[in-house]
């Protein structure tokens, strides 16, 4: 300490080091963990099971929201002081608006330079926002076939995927953290705190680290619930089929990219509806004409598909819908297809306008549909055997009370769409 004398009473003393908060390189943290998924006993629910503490921890927030951000410091600030091993991962733009508010460095790096750099790194996914956020979460693993779990805070306008209220982000946190850690690895009940000689960092409590932690053991058969949703895989092809899906990093070609809600093919701007032949596993269905179409996912049943007259589908029903915007002709209803069906939709050369808009998730591609292209569509395959689950959203859920697996799908959907609220009166 040095200290500035002003006057022979005062005296200011202030510190030469002070704390660097600093952005470090995502790249020189350790590859991620991939954690298993075992069958439980809760319906067809699952159960989180990390072969070692999660260390690397994605927080993804919504935009131009400051108590969002706040919400998000204050997250980060309580996972960092009581799990000291944890490394928090923002995304560039956050990193650099809010790492000087943070007590400790962040990781991040540029997707622009970088577009799978998440993919190797991240071993869970926190996001504090609504619908959308998620769906942007998502969409940073778009190339990539084994999506770490996600944990969503509902902090936005709608909150049909969000499952935890911010006011539970320790005990939510906790579940996830020490789910799969072992009777051995847990540390007794502790009723009295720790003596600060005792408190030491993680690294040093044994193999795996969950003896750092403190309190009541969960038991063995408490792991974090979690429900896989279910992707679809799209791709754009030209009229001599080669794939022109324009997403930043890919690099394969013919296997398309990954969808959390929809595909949307719509007209635009053009005053013309739309002219599109729809195949049906190989079949030609029909020559739509309409606004657009819409093939979207179980979990994307609660989004445009549903303003547009499509079914709710359970997020665990294997399925595909298939939804026509104002078709022309009355009897081109909503479909349900097997979600083993592949789908093609192919812009006739009666379509008057120039090209129709492609959006996936919600977001614009840029890049337009051309008369003779095709949006491919297929499934994503999830299970490869007992307790071999690779693909999908493994979305962690809140335990409900009751033992009945799916209270919180049912419970939020009435509670959102207000099904038999008595007419006339407030929500």
């Amino acid at each position: 300490m040095q200290c500035l004398r002003r006057t022979p009473l005062l005296r200011r003393c202030f510190s030469t080091s002070l704390a660097r908060h600093e952005i470090k390189d995502l790249g020189s943290l350790s590859r991620r963990l991939i954690p298993k998924y075992q069958e439980s006993n809760e319906g067809e629910l699952l159960s989180l099971q990390w072969p070692a503490p999660p260390r690397n921890i994605l927080l993804v927030r919504k935009d131009c929201a400051p108590a969002v951000s706040d919400s998000l410091i204050e997250f980060a600030s309580h996972i960092k002081s009581t799990y000291p091993s944890i490394s928090v991962i923002l995304e560039s733009k956050t990193a650099a608006e809010l790492h000087s508010s943070l007590p400790f460095s962040v990781y991040s790096a540029s997707l622009e330079e970088r577009p799978t750099a998440f993919h190797d790194k991240v071993d869970l996914t926190v996001t504090l926002g609504g619908d959308g956020t998620i769906l942007h979460a998502s969409s940073l693993f778009a190339t990539c076939s084994n999506v770490p779990p996600v944990l969503s805070f509902s902090m936005g306008t709608l909150g049909f995927l969000s499952e935890w209220k911010f006011s539970e982000f320790k005990r939510a946190f906790r579940e996830v953290y020490m789910s799969g850690a072992g009777a051995g690895d847990r540390a007794p009940v502790l009723e009295e705190p720790l003596q600060p000689a005792l408190e030491v960092q993680e690294s040093q409590m044994g193999p795996t680290g969950w003896s750092s932690v403190r309190g009541k053991s969960m038991g063995s058969t408490r792991g974090a619930r979690i429900l896989m949703r279910n992707r679809l895989k799209v791709g754009l092809f030209t009229a001599d089929g080669t794939e022109t899906t324009p997403i930043r990093g890919k690099t394969d070609q013919g296997q398309g990219v990954y969808v959390m809600n929809e595909l949307l093919i719509h007209r635009g701007k053009e005053p013309h509806l739309a002219v599109v032949d729809v195949f049906v596993g190989g079949r030609f269905l029909t020559e739509a004409v309409a606004d657009g179409i819409i093939i979207s996912t179980p979990t994307g049943s609660t989004a445009y598909s549903l303003s547009s007259g499509g079914s709710i589908v359970h997020p665990l029903v294997p399925s595909i819908l298939l939804t026509p915007i104002c078709a022309r002709s009355l009897s081109f209803r909503p479909l349900v297809l097997p979600s083993s069906t592949p789908i093609t939709l192919r812009l006739s050369e009666k379509n008057r306008g120039r090209e129709l808009e492609v959006s996936l998730d919600g977001v614009n591609l840029g890049q337009g549909m051309a008369v003779g292209m095709e949006a491919r569509v297929w499934n994503e395959e999830m299970r490869h055997g007992k307790n071999e689950w690779h693909g999908g959203v493994p979305s962690v859920m809140r335990r409900s009370m009751g033992g009945e697996a799916h209270e919180g799908w049912v419970g939020g959907l009435n509670g959102l769409l207000k099904f038999n609220h008595p007419f006339g009166e407030e929500f």
